[in-house]
């Protein structure tokens, strides 16, 4: 690649004008941002929510928190971090975030369930940010991901996802018992009763 940065400390002073294009406080706009590829960048997000530039592991969470602001995932199902002027992909093992925390708020219908990520994003499960359950073909375990913005998902640690099975309820879909989670007014299924 081109143009990349070198040390961690670089790579902090080539992305740090980006975080000022935040006007709104909800992040830069990065759907509005259709830079060329740019080139691969060495970042990767592990499948334990750790990053790593250059083979080293990015404690600063400060510029983990930039980065997850600008990036996306695109239709090719690669993930990017994106300036108006450029567009690096990046390598991510799962998910790039983890949701690792879960919080009740009210009682059946209307119900919230409030996660929180690695990134110290707060989510309400619902309609926007949906709960989908996936088979993982190397262990054959069923992982629970959250959506969270820009096609971008947040796999539900285990302590929350246990704590979504502590408050699972049975309800018919198509003919089918599930186990699942009202949020929202919504039913979120956790897959088929046996």
């Amino acid at each position: 690649m081109t143009d990349a940065p070198g040390d961690q400390a670089e790579l902090a002073r080539q992305f740090e004008h980006v975080a000022r294009l935040d006007t709104t406080g909800e992040g830069p706009p990065v759907a509005d941002w259709d830079p060329a590829f740019t080139g691969d960048l060495d970042l990767v997000i592990a499948r334990d929510g750790r990053w790593f530039y250059q083979g080293r592991e990015m404690e600063r969470q400060r510029l983990k928190k930039l980065f997850a602001s600008i990036m996306r995932r695109e239709a090719d199902g690669e993930y990017y971090l994106l300036t108006p002027a450029e567009k690096y992909r990046i390598r991510v093992e799962d998910a790039p975030f983890i949701a690792h925390s879960l919080e009740v708020e009210g009682e059946g219908d209307a119900r919230i369930l409030w996660f929180t990520t690695n990134m110290d994003d707060v989510f309400a499960l619902g309609e926007a940010h949906p709960l989908v359950v996936r088979r993982n073909t190397e262990t054959g375990e069923d992982v629970p991901y959250l959506l969270v913005k820009r096609n971008l998902e947040a796999r539900v640690e285990r302590n929350a996802f246990y704590h979504l099975t502590e408050i699972a309820e049975l309800k018919t879909i198509n003919g089918r018992a599930h186990y699942g989670v009202t949020s929202q007014g919504n039913f979120f299924s956790l897959g088929e009763a046996d």
